[in-house]
């Protein structure tokens, strides 16, 4: 049997490999504090050496970024505008599709989020260029809207506004992985009414 799994194991190909390595960080991130992860423990559930993981990942440092960058290109992935569509015509199905992710990838949604609360500056850095990337990109998508491009234009707080409403999606999407008793419908609707009343006059 043995025999069977080391052959089992090298049969994956590199990126099948890193993908199940960042698959397992995601999980140990969002259930414990950075520094109580050890790479030993994701070398050992993984069923590699660890120095196969440092392999790919040098540096425990390297090995959250990782996984904190694979989250936000999920994300911006899931959350990028339909050119011409207008923003009003898209949010709902951007914020069910997101949502989705959410809950299909709840380990990986709460290590990404678990970042900003590590101690390591430089994995904080990552995890702020990528909420930065995700501002950028709503304000981009409301930019070219008919309706909401001239608020892109003329006020200066909607940057922050922008922030802000991507904090409180975050605390609710967090607070719904928990258990909330809320349908999946019912977070859409409060978070697009959030954006909105953001947006309105």
């Amino acid at each position: 049997m043995a025999g069977k799994g080391e052959r089992t194991r090298r049969r994956l190909s590199t990126e099948e490999r890193r993908e199940q390595l960042l698959s397992v960080g995601a999980r140990l991130f969002s259930e414990s504090p950075y520094d109580d992860v050890w790479i030993e423990q994701v070398a050992e559930i993984a069923g590699v050496s660890r120095g196969l993981l440092y392999h790919y990942f040098p540096t425990k440092r390297d090995f959250f970024a990782a996984v904190v960058e694979r989250e936000s290109e999920r994300m911006l992935a899931m959350t990028a505008a339909v050119p011409g569509t207008p923003v009003r015509e898209q949010l709902a199905a951007g914020l069910d599709a997101y949502l989705e992710y959410v809950r299909a990838h709840a380990h990986g949604y709460r290590a990404f989020h678990r970042a900003d609360a590590a101690g390591d500056q430089t994995v904080r850095r990552v995890y702020q260029r990528a909420l930065a990337a995700q501002e950028r990109q709503i304000l981009a998508a409301l930019a070219a809207d008919p309706e909401f491009g001239a608020q892109v234009r003329e006020r200066a707080d909607l940057a922050l506004a922008v922030r802000g409403w991507l904090a409180f999606t975050t605390a609710v999407c967090l607070e719904w992985l928990r258990g909330s008793d809320l349908s999946r419908e019912q977070v859409r609707d409060l978070c697009a009414r959030a954006l909105l009343g953001v947006l309105g006059p």
